[in-house]
Formats: C-alpha cells, sequence, structure tokens
C-alpha cells in the first residue's frame, strides 16, 4: 500500500503542477475520472499501460514509467511472486493438477471464470489482481532458453466448460498452441484408468541450473515445498508414476482436439 500511495501522490502533485484538472487528465489518458482519484489516493493499481500514458500527458520525461518496476511487483500477491521467482529460474518443470488446469496453461478468460468462483467472492480491485499474476507467469514460455515443461492435465477439467462455451474452446485451442513449442509436452489422464499417486491433489517439480531442485504436492510433506533429495525422490517417484499411466503426448493432443470438435 505503501507503494501505492507513493505513486499516487507522485501522479497527483504532477498533474496538480501543470494546472490540470483530473476531468482533463482522464480524458488525455483515455481512462475514467473515478478510476484515477482512485489510483492518487492509492486505492486503484494503475496499469502499466496507464503509467506510461501518464508519464506521456504529463511530460514527465519518463519519470512516471519508471516507477512501472515498483508497481508490477506490489502488483502481485507474495505467494504468487514467489511462485513466478521459482518457476522464472527453473531449467527444468512437472507439473500435475488434479481438479483444474495449471496456472501456467490458462488462458485470461478461463483464470477469470476460476477465481470469480471463489467464496467468499475477491473484491474487484483483488480480482484483478490474481487474473493478471496468473497471466503474466505465461512469460515463462518465452525465455531464452527455454525451460523443458512437462504437463499432465486430467480429463474433467478439460470438459469442463469454464467460462462458457466460447472462452472453453478458446482455452482447448490455446493448450493445442502451447503444445506445438517445442521445449513443452502435454499428456491427457483419462478419467477411466486404474488410481495413481496424483488424486490427491497437485504435484509440482522444479530444476534449476545449478542441480538443485524444488518441488511440492498437496498429498506429501503437509504440502509444503521441499528441497530434500530424500523427499524429492519420492515426489518424483510419484510423479513419474502419473506420466506412466497417462496417455502419451500424441494421443494426449488428439484427445483434445476430439473434445474441440465436438462444440
Amino acid at each position: 500500500m505503501a507503494v501505492l500511495e507513493m505513486v499516487g501522490r507522485q501522479l497527483k502533485l504532477r498533474r496538480e503542477a501543470l494546472g490540470m484538472r483530473a476531468a482533463n487528465f482522464a480524458a488525455a489518458v483515455g481512462y475514467g475520472e473515478d478510476l484515477v482519484y482512485k489510483i492518487e489516493g492509492g486505492k486503484r493499481i494503475p496499469r502499466l499501460e496507464y503509467l506510461d500514458k501518464a508519464d506521456e500527458v504529463l511530460d514527465a520525461g519518463g519519470l512516471i514509467s519508471a516507477m512501472k518496476e515498483d508497481v508490477e511487483k506490489v502488483s502481485y500477491p507474495k505467494k504468487v511472486r514467489d511462485l513466478a521467482d521459482r518457476e522464472a529460474k527453473a531449467v527444468e518443470m512437472g507439473v500435475y493438477v488434479c481438479s483444474s488446469l495449471p496456472g501456467l496453461l490458462q488462458t485470461p478468460e478461463h483464470a477469470r471464470a476460476l477465481i470469480e468462483a471463489a467464496q467468499p467472492p475477491y473484491s474487484p480491485n483483488n480480482l484483478e489482481r490474481m487474473v493478471a499474476a496468473r497471466v503474466a507467469r505465461r512469460s515463462v514460455f518465452e525465455r531464452d532458453p527455454a525451460p523443458s515443461c512437462h504437463f499432465v492435465l486430467e480429463e474433467a477439467p478439460l470438459r469442463r466448460q469454464v467460462g462458457g462455451t466460447m472462452a472453453w474452446q478458446r482455452q482447448l485451442e490455446h493448450l493445442l498452441e502451447v503444445a506445438q513449442l517445442n521445449n513443452v509436452t502435454l499428456q491427457v489422464m483419462p478419467t477411466n484408468t486404474d488410481p495413481h499417486p496424483g488424486l490427491d491433489g497437485k504435484i509440482e517439480l522444479l530444476k534449476f541450473p545449478d542441480g538443485t531442485a524444488a518441488g511440492r504436492s498437496d498429498g506429501a510433506f503437509g504440502g509444503r515445498p521441499v528441497t530434500d533429495p530424500r523427499q524429492l525422490r519420492i515426489l518424483e517417484l510419484r510423479y513419474g508414476t502419473i506420466r506412466a499411466q497417462a496417455l502419451p503426448p500424441r494421443e494426449s493432443l488428439a484427445f483434445i482436439e476430439k473434445l474441440l470438435g465436438e462444440t
């Protein structure tokens, strides 16, 4: 909140120094006057493009745009920032999620629909923060060199039309697009299969350039992140068993294409 209040104060001081009314500034940057007051009061998180436009309108010479890094850091919940930091450093990752699609693979519409379904509901401001944070994590696919990514998806979430038919179609199409990346492998776990070690929930394994690794599983070690080699071996065994029971990558993509064709 201190960062947001500082940014808002600087925006207001700059605007008033130029003798510009809030209504005129709002029209110039293309946002509502009410939003301008909320941002200047530190009550709303400004979008990064808002800061760039404000810098231009207020002739700030880059001083306002320079605050984007600070705003971006506080825009996301700490838990999400920590997760994104680990993913950004990984050279290899394996993810299995039991009841939904992995966050790294979600479209903005899919992510929004899932977050909106929470009870009690999030405030509009927190909702926007969480959607933006989840979508921003997808930048991991754009890294150079890109990490090796493997995902195992349960069939049931693939069939659940989260956000409506059109959003669901876009989500399936997005999965097929991501699967075309040479560093990404997708596998589908059919519902009609034997029990496997992932039924307790999510499993995530990350390996880093220095040879270290980290992992977490909802069904092991109290759900806490672990780095101990003995504990990691247990998670690797579970994840390996899940991969072995899932459909091979080519059959998995054919399965998703078939779902898309049923709409």
